[in-house]
C-alpha cells in the first residue's frame, strides 16, 4: 500500500466512523421524539429506554446506515480532493481514477465482509431485545401468528393438521395425524381433541384420542390411546411463526428454521425468505455505493460539495426506495424472494459499473 493509498483509506475510515456516529445519534433522537408519548403512557422507565433498548437498537441502526455512511464519507473525501484539484494533479502525474478507486474498493470490501458477519450473527442477537421491547411498549397491535387451520408435513407421507394452536400454553387442539403408505394409501390416522408439548420429554403427547389402522385389504382397526407420546420432528416454534422471527435469528438458525418450515409443509414463506436472502444481499450495498460515489464526486461541479452530497443523497434514497418498492412482490411470491432480495443491488451495481467506465480517467 502506497502513501496515497494509506492517506485515502485513513480519511475514508475517519469519515465513515464520523457519519456512522452522526446517523446513530440522528436516528435515536428522531425515534425518541416520535415515541416518547408511548414510552411514558406504557410505563417504560428511562433506564430501560436508554440503557437497554437503544443500546440494543444501535447494531440495527449501524446495519441499516452503514452503506449510507460509507457513501457519504466517499463523497466527502473524493469531493474534497476534486475541489482542491488533488485529483487533477494526480491525473496529470499519471495516476488514473481507477488507481484512486483501488483503496476505496479495498476498504469497501473489508466493510462489506464485516457487515456480513455483523448482520448475520450480531444484529439478530440484539434484535431479540428490540423486538421484545417493541411488542411490550410500542406495538399498536399484538403480533399476528398463524394459529388456525395449520397443516404441516412432518415426514414424507406423514401429515399433521391442527384446528387451533395456543402458542402460550403450547397446546394444539383438534389434531389429526395421518400416515400414508406407498401409492398414497392412508395407512394410519390419529384423531385427538388436543396435543400438548412436554418439556421433559421434548416431545408432543396426546392425552386421549382414537387411532385407526387401515389394512391393505380395506379392514379398519380402531383403538383408543391414552398419554401417547408422538414421534414428530416438529417443535412448538414450527407451529406458529411471526413476520419478524427471521430478523432475530442468526444465519444458521434462520436457515434451519426455514428448512423446518419447508419440511413441515408451511406455506406463505415469502416474507421470511426475503428477510433471509437480504441478510446476504444487503451488505453488498456498501461496496456498490462506493463504486458509485468515487466517480460521482471526482468531477468538479458548480455549487461544490453541497451539490455532490445532494446528488448522493438522491441516489441513496432511490436505492432504498427500489428495495422497499420491490419487497412486496417477494412477500406475495409474485417474484422469487431470492430475486427480490438481490435485484436492487444488481441494478445499482450495473449502474455503478457504467458510471465508472464513463468517467474520465
Amino acid at each position: 500500500m502506497t502513501l496515497i493509498d494509506r492517506h485515502i483509506v485513513r480519511r475514508l475510515l475517519l469519515g465513515y466512523l464520523f457519519f456512522t456516529g452522526a446517523l446513530i445519534v440522528f436516528f435515536i433522537v428522531l425515534h425518541y421524539v416520535e415515541y416518547i408519548d408511548d414510552f411514558m403512557d406504557r410505563g417504560a422507565s428511562m433506564r430501560e429506554v436508554f440503557l437497554v433498548y437503544y443500546p440494543s437498537y444501535i447494531p440495527e441502526i449501524v446495519r441499516l446506515t452503514s452503506p449510507l455512511a460509507l457513501f457519504l464519507a466517499c463523497l466527502y473525501v473524493t469531493g474534497r480532493m476534486a475541489q482542491g484539484l488533488e485529483i487533477v494533479a494526480l491525473q496529470m502525474s499519471g495516476v488514473s481514477l481507477y488507481r484512486l478507486l483501488r483503496p476505496c474498493v479495498a476498504l469497501a470490501l473489508i466493510v462489506t465482509g464485516f457487515m456480513f458477519w455483523f448482520n448475520g450473527w450480531v444484529v439478530p442477537v440484539t434484535n431479540r431485545t428490540v423486538v421484545a421491547f417493541d411488542e411490550k411498549y410500542l406495538s399498536k397491535t399484538p403480533r399476528q401468528f398463524d394459529l388456525s387451520h395449520l397443516h404441516r408435513q412432518a415426514r414424507p407421507g406423514q401429515f399433521l393438521s391442527v384446528g387451533y394452536y395456543d402458542r402460550e400454553r403450547r397446546i394444539a387442539y383438534r389434531i389429526a395425524l395421518q400416515q400414508f403408505a406407498e401409492g398414497r394409501r392412508l395407512a394410519y390416522r390419529l384423531d385427538a381433541p388436543r396435543m400438548e408439548w412436554n418439556d421433559s420429554l421434548q416431545a408432543w403427547v396426546v392425552p386421549e384420542g382414537i387411532a385407526r389402522h387401515f389394512e391393505p385389504d380395506g379392514r379398519e382397526v380402531r383403538r383408543p390411546v391414552r398419554r401417547q407420546q408422538l414421534d414428530l420432528p416438529l417443535y412448538p416454534r414450527d407451529l406458529a411463526r411471526t413476520e419478524r422471527e427471521v430478523e432475530a435469528m442468526t444465519l444458521p438458525d434462520a436457515a434451519a428454521h426455514l428448512a423446518a418450515l419447508r419440511r413441515s409443509g408451511a406455506g406463505h414463506l415469502g416474507r421470511p425468505l426475503v428477510a433471509y436472502y437480504s441478510k446476504f444481499a444487503y451488505p453488498f450495498a456498501n461496496l456498490i455505493l462506493v463504486l458509485i460515489g468515487v466517480p460521482l464526486a471526482s468531477v468538479r461541479r458548480r455549487g461544490g460539495q453541497a451539490v455532490q452530497i445532494g446528488i448522493g443523497l438522491g441516489v441513496a434514497f432511490a436505492y432504498l426506495a427500489l428495495q422497499k418498492l420491490i419487497e412486496p412482490f417477494g412477500y406475495t411470491e409474485t417474484l422469487p424472494p431470492l430475486l427480490v432480495a438481490w435485484l436492487p443491488h444488481l441494478v445499482f451495481l450495473a449502474g455503478a459499473l457504467v458510471l465508472v467506465a464513463r468517467t474520465r480517467t
